[in-house]
């Protein structure tokens, strides 16, 4: 069910492979005990900022860090993982939030991506995690690639799902997760003050209006499961909890060169994303595959932005246990 797509030449051979995935596609099941999720911890860099962050799944299983979307923060996860399937499947969820977000601190100058390896090693180091794998979500995906390209030895999977290009990548700036990037600083300052205000004080509308935009597979994900609005509201309330500068930053950080090649990735990095995707286009897998050396990807005609993840996540989880 692997083949590569991309290329016609004569004689080519590429390790890109890419699956592509139809309706009426299932996954197996696993039983494990649970962990008791654990949320709210923070952890001190040696630089005095604080990384906060959260658990779920197994104390003892395969260790996972969650990168979360743009804007988003650690509490995002159950919001994906409705029937507990990294316990089922005897994950670690290590959930951070990326600085600026939640309640991990903001860095004072402006950051890059390359920064984000090196408190991931120190939190990692501070769990006596020597290996684990980096799953990244939407805005997420750009921070998974970063430790791909930092830290492969510490890496034992590299997984982005629905996420984000390199702002010169053709395409990237298609969906509507460049909202913000795409904008002026003067511009969107006030933007995210507007944003930040409706999510806290208007939370039902925003949840309920929340679909309007979205393709149709994410519509029907949301229709089904209402409650799954209201989770990512009050993600979204997670993120802005000291205001919207962490926003604000990583919206510069994007529409910047990365600091890296994403050519010169040397780990195997597996790419999920759906083929309706209207928030990140999917013209960012695609430039994505054809430029990381080792990659495999994985389309999905019937899935947007969230129900790629939402409906199966057991299935990416089981690329990296």
């Amino acid at each position: 069910m692997s083949f590569h797509d991309g290329d016609t030449r004569a004689g080519y051979v590429s390790p890109t492979q890419v699956t592509r995935l139809r309706p009426g596609h299932q996954a197996g099941q696993a039983e494990h005990s649970q962990l008791q999720n654990k949320t709210d911890q923070l952890f001190t860099l040696t630089d005095g900022r604080r990384l906060g962050y959260s658990e779920y799944g197994t104390s003892d299983g395969t260790p996972v860090f969650y990168f979360h979307g743009f804007p988003g923060s650690r509490i995002s996860w159950p919001a994906f993982d409705h029937d507990d399937i990294a316990t089922k499947m005897n994950v670690r969820i290590i959930a951070v939030d990326r600085p600026g977000y939640g309640i991990s601190d903001a860095v004072k100058h402006g950051r890059t991506l390359l920064e984000w390896p090196d408190d991931v090693i120190e939190l990692a180091d501070s769990l006596s995690l020597d290996k684990f794998a980096v799953l990244g979500i939407s805005g997420g995906g750009p921070y998974a690639l970063s430790c791909a390209f930092k830290i492969p030895e510490r890496l034992t999977k590299t997984v982005v799902v629905s996420g984000m290009g390199p702002a010169t990548a053709p395409g990237s700036k298609e969906g509507a997760s460049w909202l913000f990037p795409a904008m002026p600083g003067i511009v969107r300052w006030p933007m995210l003050m507007l944003m930040g205000m409706v999510v806290r004080n208007w939370p039902e509308s925003v949840a309920s209006q929340m679909k309007d935009p979205l393709s149709s597979p994410d519509q029907e994900l949301l229709e089904a499961h209402p409650e799954l609005a209201t989770m990512i509201v009050a993600d979204w309330q997670e993120a802005f909890r000291s205001g919207i500068g962490g926003t604000h930053q990583e919206a510069t950080l994007f529409s910047r060169a990365w600091g890296f090649r994403v050519q010169d990735i040397t780990s195997r990095v597996y790419l999920w994303h759906g083929d309706q995707d209207k928030n990140v286009s999917a013209s960012a897998a695609h430039f994505l595959a054809d430029s990381i050396p080792n990659c495999h990807v994985t389309f999905s005609e019937n899935d947007g932005h969230l129900s790629i993840v939402y409906k199966h996540l057991e299935d990416i989880l089981r690329v990296i246990v």
